[in-house]
């Protein structure tokens, strides 16, 4: 079975998760809200993804970021997503790749796949110590 690695990450700010709304054009999780990432390139480590994705993503750069966890999401491939949390950044956020990126309450985030809401779920619960 091939598993297919990729960094996802949380841009968090006070009490608030930056999540984006994919293209009803996408491959995979058309439509869906998450939490934004992408797939690690070959020769790429976890850390190049992140710091790759984020630009690519939202056109700003970590400037503090945290492991926080992996897990599997089976969609048309299996993904293992390694979940980063960054809580400090240069720029200004842009929407680059999604539909839309907006700020939810970290509470009530309305995230469409199982793997982000149990990230969502373990930062809830460890993200004070990170």
């Amino acid at each position: 079975m091939i598993v297919h690695e990729c960094v996802s990450f949380l841009l968090i700010e006070h009490d608030s998760v930056l999540l984006e709304k994919r293209s009803e054009t996408r491959e995979t999780d058309a439509g869906v809200i998450n939490i934004p990432g992408g797939h690690i390139e070959s020769g790429e480590s976890q850390v190049q993804t992140l710091f790759r994705e984020v630009n690519e993503e939202l056109n700003v750069n970590p400037k503090s970021y945290k492991y926080l966890c992996s897990l599997y999401h089976p969609t048309s491939e299996l993904q293992l997503i390694h979940y980063y949390v960054v809580d400090n950044w240069t720029g200004e956020i842009s929407a680059q790749e999604a539909e839309s990126v907006d700020w939810y309450p970290l509470s009530s985030a309305p995230v469409g796949i199982e793997a982000d809401s149990l990230a969502l779920a373990e930062y809830s619960r460890v993200g004070r110590y990170l």
